[in-house]
């Protein structure tokens, strides 16, 4: 067996990862140059040997370049995880920075193979753009951050004020809704890019900054020691699905993707970490066995082999291990995010 490996660096300032387990790739594993298995993503991804994955870049905690120029995050992750399932390799990823306006156009156009970007799932997206949405990696909703010294306690006590958003974002329409339906005048300042509309922000440009709550977090996390100088509001606007989108009409790849999350997800809900797994090849617990591939089968209706999900939770881990890794520091609980045995909303059906 050849051995497998490849090392997660730190997120971004914000926490240590720890390093991605060795993996031992079982017999059977894909081979790069792999063709007819039925889904045209899947063979155009071996036969290139990498997988496009398209991030926002910009985002900690989902999508950061670190120190060292490794992309670290949630969605950085699954994209590793994807990789991992199909290729063998958690490291053969070919990171693609997209923003919110040519998100859809690059997946559409086949510049990548899968889009992980911080993007909601809404019945217009999936309908009239040729798209689908495969799993929910996060669940979110929308918010608003001001300034400490502002005084603003609530959203309720932004009237008049102006609101800092990017366009084509699902934030413009929800968040106006909401300030619309409770009769609260504001002023909105639509700006491009992450980076740009936070800068706007940050330098007075407007009194509110108005996204996803996980990207508040995260943004308020970035500033070190001002970090206390921003207050995210306590209302959320939405609850929302963030995750992975692909193209319509390759049913196998959107059920690989769609199944990479699963097993994230079913390998946390049974005790299956990265650091506990080989000691678990031998349990008898029909579900564990099914999952890392000991009894045989299910990987052939994906195109894959047998030890697909094994190499996920080896090289990546579980979907409590990338929570704790990259979104507690953040400062967010798991709250709808915890597994549904637990009172949350990750939920995974049977490997069998």
């Amino acid at each position: 067996m050849k051995t497998l490996s490849c090392v997660l660096a730190l997120v971004a300032g914000l926490a240590a990862a720890p390093a991605i387990p060795s993996a031992l790739a079982q017999s059977g594993a894909p081979a790069a140059n792999a063709g007819n298995s039925g889904s045209a993503t899947l063979d155009a991804v071996r036969a290139r040997g990498r997988l496009r994955c398209g991030v926002s870049g910009e985002i900690a905690g989902f999508s950061l370049a670190d120190a060292k120029g490794e992309m670290q995050g949630m969605d950085a992750a699954y994209c590793r995880a994807i990789a991992a399932a199909t290729l063998g390799q958690a490291d053969r990823v070919e990171f693609v920075t997209l923003s919110a306006q040519n998100r859809f156009t690059a997946l559409q156009s086949g510049e990548v193979d899968v889009l992980i970007r911080n993007t909601g799932w809404s019945l217009t997206r999936e309908a009239n753009l040729g798209l689908l949405f495969a799993a929910t990696n996060f669940w979110d909703g929308q918010g608003i951050i001001v300034h400490a010294r502002s005084g603003v306690k609530s959203a309720n006590e932004l009237d008049g004020a102006t609101l800092c958003m990017r366009p084509g974002t699902s934030t413009e329409l929800d968040v106006g809704d909401w300030l619309r339906a409770h009769r609260i005048a504001f002023n909105p300042v639509m700006i491009g890019g992450v980076n740009e509309v936070q800068d706007a922000f940050l330098s007075g440009r407007c009194d509110a900054f108005a996204t996803d709550a996980s990207q508040l977090a995260g943004f308020r996390a970035r500033q070190g020691t001002r970090a206390q100088e921003l207050v995210i509001l306590p209302e959320r606007m939405t609850l929302g699905q963030a995750g992975s989108m692909v193209r319509k009409g390759d049913d196998k790849w959107f059920d690989i993707v769609r199944w990479t999350h699963f097993a994230m997800v079913f390998a946390e809900r049974l005790g299956v970490t990265s650091a506990t797994i080989d000691g678990m090849t031998g349990s008898t617990n029909p579900d564990i066995r099914r999952l890392l591939g000991v009894e045989r089968g299910l990987g052939s209706g994906l195109a894959l082999d047998d030890a697909w999900a094994a190499r996920i939770v080896r090289q990546v881990g579980n979907y409590g291990e990338l929570y704790d890794r990259y979104i507690i520091p953040l400062g967010l609980e798991r709250g709808h995010n915890r597994l549904w045995t637990e009172g949350g909303l990750q939920f995974s059906p049977s490997f069998r």
